[in-house]
């Protein structure tokens, strides 16, 4: 009867046990929100279903196929690495950014909101295509180096100028640090992921690629459509408005993933 009892101890978890558990299943969580409408999540059912075909090898002594399976799992996880490693790489960056040392605005002067709101509205309006990364807390000095530097205070005509088209630094990339303007004509990484819309172009797929890599906020202008984009966490947020630009660069936001079409600028 003793030894029945000590059994059934085992469905009487203790208060560790359950904070243990809870860990548990909020980290499995965030893990499938880092993997999630990746390849990786392509990878992970694909693992779940060798794994199945492998149980039922074993079960029914089937040497072969159960030997084969187990030099794959062995030697797989190795190729795994080499071949998901842009998805790692930004699954590693995403975890090690926390809300709690986030700050609550982008901007300490409301003016650089104001003159970034009114550049994003005049290139809209004369369909003039850009993108601009706002840093955060990670830095972008390695994307930094790919440009010019030009530690100007940002100014809505010194964007639109850097951004005129046929001008030498009008196709690559913009980083504001602060208050200032620190890169023009930068290169961002492309995103490896494809998008739920063909028509988004270049500009869209660096500012996701970016995004991913960093908590940097990403305005993209559209030079067909003259719509606004903002990326953030990997995600994109399309047809923004000029209300809705000032709400994501003043006040830190959850990520809202693509949104549905808006007013645009």
């Amino acid at each position: 009867m003793e030894s029945v009892w000590e059994q059934l101890r085992f469905f009487r978890p203790s208060w560790w046990d359950l904070i243990e558990i809870g860990v548990v299943s909020v980290l499995f969580y965030r893990l499938l929100l880092l993997i999630h409408r990746t390849r990786a999540m392509q990878m992970l059912l694909g693992i779940v279903l060798l794994a199945g075909i492998y149980l039922v090898a074993q079960r029914l002594d089937l040497i072969l196929i159960r030997t084969l399976l187990a030099y794959l799992f062995q030697y797989g996880s190795i190729a795994a690495l080499v071949v998901f490693q842009p998805e790692l790489r930004s699954a590693l960056a995403r975890l090690g950014r926390s809300r709690m040392f986030r700050v609550f605005s982008r901007f300490e002067d409301s003016a650089i909101v104001d003159e970034v709101l009114r550049a994003v509205e005049q290139l809209a309006r004369s369909r003039t295509g850009a993108i601009i990364a706002i840093e955060g807390g990670v830095a972008l000095d390695e994307f930094a180096t790919t440009g010019s530097n030009v530690d100007a205070r940002v100014t809505a005509e010194m964007l639109r100028t850097i951004f005129t088209p046929r001008s030498p630094l009008h196709d690559g990339g913009v980083i504001i640090k602060g208050n200032h303007i620190r890169t023009a004509g930068a290169i961002f990484p492309l995103t490896q992921r494809s998008l739920p819309e063909k028509n988004l172009g270049t500009r869209h797929r660096a500012a996701i690629g970016l995004s991913e890599e960093t908590d940097a906020v990403v305005i993209v202008v559209s030079e067909e459509t003259s719509r606004v984009s903002v990326a953030r966490q990997g995600l994109l947020d399309r047809d923004v408005t000029t209300e809705r630009l000032r709400e994501i660069l003043t006040v830190t936001r959850p990520e809202v993933g693509i949104a549905e079409p808006a007013p645009a600028l």
